[in-house]
């Protein structure tokens, strides 16, 4: 039996209904969608944004930039003396304002060695009149030092001037503008080398929590459920613990007169401490540790999801205990073990505080190297840079696993 039709005023009021549920709806996700916007999105784009936008140079001496603007600096020649005299007269007042030492932080970046001729200058045109400075300021740059008659510091005055550059991304994969304006690579490599690294150290830590937790998460899997409830919180257990505590202690563990080597050398298996802090392998080591339950946590979830029925008909049909293990039950875990890599090599790659803490100069990753510029260089702009090659490879691994394994296939508990 049809329903009857509904009346215009019923109509109406579904619509009302509708339309009110549907705010509700907003109203409850709101504060959601706020907290990703603050914690998430607006962190992101604000890195994203300044690893390109970078408006120091032209905010400090807008005027000169200007003038440059109408030089050719492949010509080979030096500015006319109008430009270097609107220099001298901005770098006046920047030393005034106590602001020519970030103009000289700024330049040495595009020309090392320029800081402290920028520094030097200043104080000399600080004691100018301006008039003399709008008149003759060329002759005072070229008296203060004979730098100023060398065309590249100019070029790197007129290049650190650009608002939108993508010249930190090209540092950040060690690369550069030649004098011609080919991109060439860098004297120096360094971040490729750090994104090697880092990867290599994220793939050990993977390796040896998969090599740990995979047993581990079988035996908690099909041992008895006291025993499994038990052991669970030992797995859980770091999570309890800070994380700041838990890096130290393998610093008291692995320093030269700690437990590791004091141990070794009681029982007469080395002479002499082995050097472990402040190396790749306690980079590894301490991670491993702090890392494996992000490993153990989806296998265990896949695992307890197995049917132990099907390992025993194979047992039954004739099959090995191992040949048996190996085709039977392993690739019902391939969702579980995946998931766990992906956790474990996406959260490696990005630590900070390990690497800092036990890595020293051999065990540290990108991650030291952005917060470095971020805390010590102030190069706020090649951090930002730095985070998103790091992001864009983060991504890239995340959309490998999407293809190959399928992100409805991630088990996490």
């Amino acid at each position: 039996m049809s329903n009857p039709e509904l009346t215009p005023d019923e109509i109406r009021q579904a619509n009302r209904n509708r339309r009110r549920a549907k705010l509700l709806a907003i109203f409850f996700v709101l504060p959601l969608l706020g907290f990703i916007f603050v914690t998430f999105v607006a962190p992101i784009g604000t890195m994203l944004y300044r690893s390109f936008y970078h408006p120091t140079v032209s905010e400090l001496v807008p005027e000169t930039l200007a003038q440059l603007d109408k030089w050719s600096e492949s010509s080979g020649e030096l500015p006319p003396p109008d430009a270097l005299n609107t220099f001298a007269v901005e770098l006046k007042t920047l030393a005034k304002d106590r602001l020519s030492g970030k103009l000289a932080e700024e330049i040495n970046r595009a020309l090392p060695g320029s800081s402290s001729l920028i520094k030097s200058t200043a104080r000399r045109v600080s004691r100018t009149d301006t008039a003399e400075l709008q008149s003759r300021g060329n002759e005072i740059l070229f008296d203060a030092h004979k730098k100023w008659q060398q065309v590249e510091v100019w070029r790197a005055i007129k290049k650190s001037g650009s608002v939108v550059t993508a010249d930190f991304y090209l540092t950040a994969l060690d690369l550069e503008h030649s004098p011609s304006g080919e991109i060439v690579q860098r004297g120096t490599q360094i971040y490729i080398d750090l994104y090697w690294k880092s990867l290599k150290i994220a793939f050990y830590i993977t390796v040896l929590t998969a090599i740990i937790g995979f047993p581990l998460a079988w035996y908690l899997a099909n041992a008895p459920t006291r025993v499994a409830n038990t052991l669970m919180i030992f797995v859980l257990l770091p999570f309890w613990t800070s994380l700041l505590v838990r890096t130290t202690s393998w610093i008291a563990l692995l320093q030269t007169n700690g437990v590791v080597n004091s141990t070794l050398m009681s029982l007469h298996i080395i002479d002499e401490p082995l050097e472990m802090l402040y190396t790749q392998f306690a980079t590894v080591i301490a991670m491993t540790h702090i890392l494996l339950p992000f490993m153990v946590l989806p296998l265990y979830s896949v695992m307890k999801g197995i049917d132990p029925s099907y390992f025993r008909a194979a047992l039954s049909l004739g099959a090995k205990p191992i040949p048996a293990f190996v085709r039977i039950y392993m690739p019902m875990t391939v969702p579980g073990l995946s998931a766990g890599a992906l956790l474990v090599f996406i959260i490696s790659i990005g630590y900070y505080i390990t690497p800092a803490l036990v890595g020293g100069t051999e065990g540290q990753m990108i991650s030291n190297i952005i917060a470095f510029h971020m805390q010590s260089s102030n190069n706020w702009e090649l951090a930002a840079a730095l985070g998103s090659l790091l992001l864009l490879l983060i991504t890239l691994l995340y959309w490998l696993y999407d293809r190959l394994v399928g992100i409805s296939n991630l088990k996490l508990g």
